[in-house]
């Protein structure tokens, strides 16, 4: 296919992702509110009896929840999303390639979703208590709605992201980058590498930090055990047939 086909087929793909995106918004956009308050339980629970959350901006009260509704219709349209991008992809892939593909999304989706949920029940309680614990006795805590949207959203694509690393390892030493040996000889590095990464793109505290690094390095070490399990099946696969072949 020329170039201008493969563009006119990825925009096909785009508009439907758009138009995912779009109704599960509008189906949403009724409760937008209860979505923000959702969001916010952690943090109002967290409040003391004085305090509440408040609007800084004229737009905020309007604008925050529909931010919020736009970033949960692209979480809901997620499964679709990657089965728009496996679409296009697909008619490049070889039959090995396409059976490696399928599992390989369907973790991804899964694992994102895990990230997520284990930032929102479990991280953001935990570094929203931190946070308040220490403010000045004479200061009384009361978060902009916005300022808390983006905190809890980058929380979020941190440990969604950070969730897919059994999957990145996996398809690193699937393809050839690198070796099972190579990683195994490097961990100590890499477990350090995990603690500076979480310093870096997680709030100031050491509990985030930790909540950060200890799953990095324990995913990490999962898709490591997964690729050491699949590799060796399909290693053994591969010698019996090649000893059917010789036999016959």
């Amino acid at each position: 296919m020329p170039i201008t086909q493969h563009l006119i087929e990825l925009r096909g793909h785009l508009i439907k992702i758009c138009v995912a995106v779009l109704v599960i918004f509008l189906a949403l956009v009724g409760f937008s509110r209860e979505l923000y308050d959702f969001l916010s339980d952690p943090l109002v629970a967290q409040l003391p009896a004085n305090s509440t959350m408040i609007a800084t901006d004229i737009t905020s009260n309007f604008m925050a929840p529909i931010r919020l509704t736009i970033f949960v219709a692209a979480f809901f349209a997620m499964p679709f999303i990657l089965y728009q991008i496996w679409s296009f992809v697909a008619p490049g892939l070889y039959k090995k390639e396409k059976k490696v593909a399928v599992p390989v999304l369907l973790s991804s989706i899964v694992l994102f979703y895990a990230g997520v949920a284990f930032a929102y029940f479990i991280v953001l309680k935990g570094v929203l208590k931190f946070f308040i614990m220490f403010a000045p006795q004479n200061v009384l805590p009361m978060t902009d709605i916005d300022s808390y949207l983006s905190f809890a959203l980058k929380l979020f694509m941190v440990f969604g992201l950070t969730f897919e690393i059994p999957v990145v390892t996996f398809l690193l030493i699937l393809v050839g980058i690198v070796s099972i040996q190579s990683l195994e000889d490097k961990r100590r590095y890499i477990i350090v590498g995990c603690f500076g990464v979480a310093a870096i793109v997680t709030p100031p505290d050491g509990i985030s930090m930790l909540m950060l690094a200890i799953p990095m390095w324990l995913l990490f070490e999962l898709g490591l055990l997964l690729a050491k399990i699949l590799i060796k099946k399909d290693n053994q696969k591969q010698l019996n047939t090649d000893l059917e072949q010789g036999s016959s």
